[in-house]
């Protein structure tokens, strides 16, 4: 079985030096990216987080921040970025809030959602009846997609490049171990489930992370964009629900947010 690996790898390289050429029908570029995270090709990173850890969560997370820091697994990625986007927030949290990635604002502050989304964010938590201090906060990706040629925006983050980062996510999921997981956009609901279907089929309904319950709604950045009444109701509704798993009572005022434009 000592052999498999090299010889998976072997067999890796192959396709993708024929993709490189122009032959594409042995296999698809997200084939290709299935097989490069499989285990035996990939090892698992060593865990930061150990049952019998003396360390406080606090400690490990401080570890493991600074591992990420020094990562340059994508290269590119490592030389464009201006900071390495870790997450903030309680490491006893019983919500953690994951999105995509880091925009401008982010990677320039070292913090993620700081930005417009990121103030609709912390106005959400605080309508939950959190303090932003209270929920814990990370991306999947820990660094900015870079943007070649590019003076502003944001691009979403290739599956290569959340396939690399995730077990970063999953590490800070295993130490802060969350009551609940609120996942932020359809590419956060695609890392963290592995699916590609619509967010509108995958919101409103639990979902699981690890043994984690997940909830997946709108990203703070669709809801500026789409100022409908009815969407934001569909993603205060998906927080009335993660309220409610979590034992909080939902008051009248929490029911009516959004059912009027008064309201707004």
């Amino acid at each position: 079985m000592s052999a498999f690996p090299e010889a998976l790898r072997a067999v890796i390289g192959h396709l993708e030096r024929a993709r490189e050429t122009g032959y594409t029908r042995g296999a698809s570029q997200s084939a290709l990216v299935r097989l490069r995270e499989t285990p035996e090709v990939t090892p698992a990173p060593t865990p930061v987080s150990r049952a019998d850890d003396p360390e406080s969560k606090a400690q490990r997370l401080a570890r493991l921040h600074a591992i990420a820091s020094a990562c340059t697994k994508c290269p590119h990625l490592a030389a464009s970025r201006k900071t390495v986007v870790f997450g903030v927030g309680n490491p006893e949290a019983e919500i953690m809030f994951v999105g995509e990635a880091p925009g401008a604002e982010e990677d320039a502050q070292g913090e993620p959602f700081v930005g417009r989304a990121g103030q609709l964010l912390t106005k959400i938590i605080q309508t939950m009846g959190y303090r932003r201090e209270d929920v814990y906060i990370a991306n999947i990706l820990k660094c900015r997609p870079d943007t070649p040629g590019q003076t502003a925006g944001n691009r979403p983050p290739t599956p290569e490049e959340m396939g690399t980062c995730f077990p970063y996510l999953t590490e800070q999921v295993g130490i802060i171990q969350p009551r609940v997981i609120v996942g932020l956009g359809a590419t956060a609901a695609k890392g963290l489930l592995g699916q590609t279907r619509p967010l509108g089929e995958l919101r409103g309904a639990w979902h699981d992370f690890r043994g984690i319950p997940l909830m997946v709604t709108y990203h703070p950045a669709y809801l500026l964009r789409n100022q409908a009444l009815s969407e934001k109701r569909k993603a205060w509704e998906d927080m009335l629900q993660v309220k409610e798993r979590l034992g909080h009572a939902i008051s009248e005022r929490d029911r009516g947010y959004f059912l009027s434009k008064s309201s707004a």
